[in-house]
């Protein structure tokens, strides 16, 4: 089985491509990831998915995050593998390549509003960050529920992790493995561990040509790290993070992550509420060659322009008064397809197009 890669290798790897720089995309006319993957209705959203792409493309982003849904893998396994096929392609054909993201932690409890994932018409409240009024988007006292708790899908999850590595492991129109959303979020520390190794030796012992990651995402300051972080940070051939605070925070998450000594990616960011801002994060980003992510992309069902609903319970209980409610929380288009701030958009375009002078330059310089 191979290991993880040196940083040699992985600087080597990452410098050969141009600054990644997109999105977490889900087409505005998904109200979740079933909505997104599922066989109903599916070419209709994939109309809009692929104009949505055309417009990532314009923006100047040149890669998208996206996450696939296990439970129609499983419930729809050949429909799903085409179906997967037709997102990558259709990305790949406005250049987009596609970081893949498999287990997440950001999941609700298993309570009294918990329900199961069906296949089917999805519904979705107006009004609600990801469309959902009882969510995992919110504070909760409870771990989180999430399949993998159940051993016998827990062993079909490994299987899905591994037939798309494998499909997979020598596309370029793939340039990350994911391979698990904010590990030990939900106060799921211990109990993700073991299946978060295991994503791991999968990998592993596949051997893609593209880098394995996943991201630590809390971060702040000089804080300790949860077991399934720690592992993440010492394992990954990439290093990520996730951060949606401020200007000076995220540098000394940076100034901290410098000491892997491996390439970074911040692969979830943008929150205008808490002074995370285009205006401040992309130059960033571009000047430390970081790859980065924001959150969402056109406004639609899953609604993530509202802010968490857990800030709303700050704020019934007399909190979270620096919040600037004025603005949007994610996305950087309207319905309409205009920008949210035609501001933000050109200085994206134009640092995407530093960054494309920057590796051009650098290429005519080896040859």
């Amino acid at each position: 089985m191979k290991g993880q890669w040196s940083r040699e290798r992985a600087w080597d790897w990452y410098d050969r491509h141009p600054w990644f720089r997109g999105c977490n995309f889900m087409g505005s006319d998904c109200a979740n990831r079933i909505d997104q993957w599922q066989a109903l209705g599916f070419e209709e959203r994939m109309v809009t998915a692929e104009r949505e792409l055309k417009l990532v493309a314009d923006t100047g982003f040149n890669t998208i995050r996206i996450i696939p849904e296990f439970i129609v893998w499983d419930q729809d396994h050949d429909g799903f593998m085409a179906r997967f096929e037709r997102y990558i392609a259709t990305a790949w054909k406005y250049g987009i390549s596609c970081m893949i993201t498999f287990g997440n932690d950001c999941m609700p409890p298993k309570d009294e509003f918990w329900k199961p994932l069906q296949l089917g018409e999805q519904h979705f409240d107006w009004g609600y960050h990801g469309g959902r009024k009882h969510s995992q988007h919110q504070r909760h006292n409870q771990m989180g529920y999430h399949l993998l708790d159940e051993p016998e899908l827990a062993a079909r999850h490994y299987e899905w992790v591994r037939e798309i590595i494998e499909t997979y492991k020598n596309d370029e129109r793939i340039c990350f493995w994911d391979l698990y959303n904010e590990p030990g979020n939900a106060h799921r520390e211990e109990v993700t561990l073991p299946h978060l190794v295991k994503f791991y030796e999968i990998a592993r012992e596949i051997d893609p040509i593209q880098p394995v990651t996943s991201a630590v995402w809390r971060m702040h300051g000089e804080n300790e790290l949860c077991a399934a972080e720690q592992f993440v940070l010492e394992n990954s051939d990439i290093v990520s993070y996730h951060n949606y605070g401020t200007y000076d925070e995220n540098i000394a998450i940076l100034r901290r992550l410098k000491r892997q000594g491996r390439p970074i990616l911040n692969t979830e960011w943008l929150a205008r509420m808490q002074h995370n801002t285009v205006e401040q994060m992309f130059p960033l980003f571009y000047l430390e060659k970081v790859g980065c992510y924001n959150w969402g992309f056109v406004a639609g069902k899953y609604q993530t322009y509202e802010p968490w609903n857990g800030i709303w319970q700050r704020w019934d209980e007399g909190g979270a008064r620096d919040i600037d409610f004025k603005v949007w929380f994610h996305d950087l288009y309207r319905p309409n397809l205009h920008p949210y701030d035609p501001n933000e958009i050109e200085l994206i375009r134009r640092y995407c197009k530093m960054a494309d002078e920057d590796f051009a330059m650098a290429k005519g310089k080896e040859s």
